[in-house]
């Protein structure tokens, strides 16, 4: 499935160049995905479409008055408790990265929720960090962001073949 999706986001730079998905896995199978392999990444593409579509990623404009019904930021003082659930399915590993992008500002709390949603739509138990990083492309790709340089390289560069200084 991340082979599939991989490819999906290095061909389509920009989510609304992406064909709707039937016509997307009619181009999929003429590459020579795996049918099983081209469902299941529809099947998530879709869950992220619909987790992303009524998602915003900053504050609303204006006044709080102006804010949809139901929206609140998180405060600076907020934390978020993983279930066990998510634990389990996540890993350690992965769940230090989420937690790290975070940090540095660069996953605001409503996509890395969404980044939460996909990865615990995604086989793997533990969830594999590669495949987080994955995701987490996917979700900036779906809303149209593309990551500074560092994060980038951050989430593209195996971390395997690096040099200590």
């Amino acid at each position: 499935m991340f082979e599939v999706l991989v490819y999906v986001y290095e061909n389509y730079w920009q989510a609304d160049a992406c064909p709707e998905l039937p016509h997307l896995s009619r181009k999929l199978t003429a590459v020579g995905f795996e049918a099983e392999e081209i469902q299941a990444a529809l099947a998530w593409l879709n869950g992220l479409n619909i987790a992303a579509q009524n998602t915003r990623i900053g504050p609303p404009s204006g006044s709080a008055a102006s804010a949809p019904p139901g929206f609140r930021t998180q405060s600076a003082g907020s934390l978020r408790v993983y279930s066990v659930a998510e634990q389990e399915h996540l890993g350690a590993q992965t769940l230090g990265f989420v937690s790290f992008l975070e940090s540095s500002g660069v996953l605001p709390p409503p996509m890395r929720e969404i980044v939460i949603d996909r990865a615990m739509a995604s086989p793997g138990d533990p969830l594999a960090l590669d495949d987080l990083k994955i995701i987490v492309l996917m979700v900036y790709w779906r809303f149209g962001e593309e990551p500074d340089a560092l994060v980038l390289d951050e989430l593209c560069d195996d971390a395997e073949f690096r040099v200590a200084h």
